[in-house]
């Protein structure tokens, strides 16, 4: 008897599809599409060669497994993946592209609480709250409020945005509720595109020269490896801010660690390579720096959104009405 609804599977890390796809949400998923189990966490398993030969839609997640030549040739109906996380770069390869395969991902969904995060730590950089409350802590008194430091503060400062991604466009739009300059580099985005966005575009050395704040959002690359260098953080205004919620091997991390231990500016790391620094890396001691694991993603409630993002992309696609977040493989590349 023919199925009446199409044959969906997740396919991820089982701790990530729990955290993501919750009960409730698979039982509305459920409601779409005839959902397999388990969860595919491995395409060559004897459980994935009971449900690649018919599966339509793969969900797919942090954890998936490559789908590559070998995995397609076992799923040859599969027609969709569906995407709970930002880049598809980790797990989607050319085969997938050459079948034709429509692909969506949530990386919409995510940028928003990078974005939130970039928004607070860029206000937090100009006001000077760190340095401050630790002196602060420190002296156990309060300076004369009136003739504090005159660099602090967040009226018609320059914050500098590297990238018009997602996240980076996401930015650009919450600096424009605060009296802020925004410079923009972005080789793919012209001088009335930048306007359009609420930007102005710079080069790369004119935005680390004017720049109080500098907030990185390209996806790394072999072009942008190491882009944003020792040269480039040596324009950065005395006390000026660096903020990396990207990839750390976009900037030259040695570089960036001198400038910093040096105490001439600061940085706001949520992500350095290795990801995880050495426990005797000088960063982790260093009061200019403020290092955080990775938090500015989708994390705790925020994981919700990109399960709602998913399952209105599945009703879509069951619906026959295409994806609203489609990835375009001339595209797949810049997905951070």
């Amino acid at each position: 008897m023919p199925r009446s609804k199409p044959l969906a599977a997740l396919a991820m890390d089982v701790r990530a599809a729990d955290a993501v796809l919750k009960p409730a949400v698979r039982r509305r998923l459920a409601e779409m599409v005839e959902l397999a189990e388990p969860v595919l966490s491995d395409f060559t398993s004897r459980a994935a060669g009971g449900v690649l030969p018919q599966v339509e839609l793969l969900i797919t997640g942090w954890g998936c497994p490559q789908l590559d030549e070998a995995a397609l040739a076992r799923a040859p109906r599969l027609r969709a993946v569906a995407h709970t996380a930002g880049s598809v770069r980790g797990h989607l390869t050319d085969a997938c592209w050459a079948r034709g395969i429509e692909v969506s991902t949530a990386a919409a969904a995510n940028a928003a609480p990078v974005a939130e995060y970039t928004l607070a730590m860029v206000l937090l950089a100009n006001k000077r709250v760190l340095p401050v409350a630790r002196a602060y802590q420190r002296q156990r008194s309060r300076a004369d409020w009136l003739f504090p430091d005159p660099l602090l503060g967040n009226y018609r400062r320059t914050v500098g945005i590297v990238s018009a991604s997602l996240v980076g466009r996401r930015v650009i739009e919450l600096l424009g509720a605060h009296d802020l300059r925004v410079l923009l580099y972005d080789p793919y985005v012209d001088v009335a595109g930048a306007a359009q966005l609420g930007a102005a575009k710079v080069e790369l050395a004119e935005l680390f020269a004017s720049s109080d704040v500098v907030s990185v959002h390209t996806p790394l690359l072999p072009e942008t490896r190491g882009l944003v260098s020792g040269e480039l953080l040596a324009l950065l205004r005395d006390g000026g801010t660096l903020i990396n919620t990207a990839r750390g091997a976009v900037v030259d991390q040695e570089a960036l660690t001198e400038e910093l231990l040096d105490g001439r500016i600061h940085a706001v790391l949520d992500v350095t390579e290795p990801e995880v620094l050495p426990a005797g890396h000088p960063l982790w001691e260093c009061e200019n720096a403020l290092l955080t694991p990775h938090l500015a993603g989708s994390q705790g409630n925020e994981l919700d959104r990109l399960a709602e993002l998913t399952l209105d992309e599945v009703r879509r696609w069951a619906a026959g009405e295409g994806f609203a977040h489609a990835v375009r493989p001339e595209r797949k590349e810049l997905l951070a």
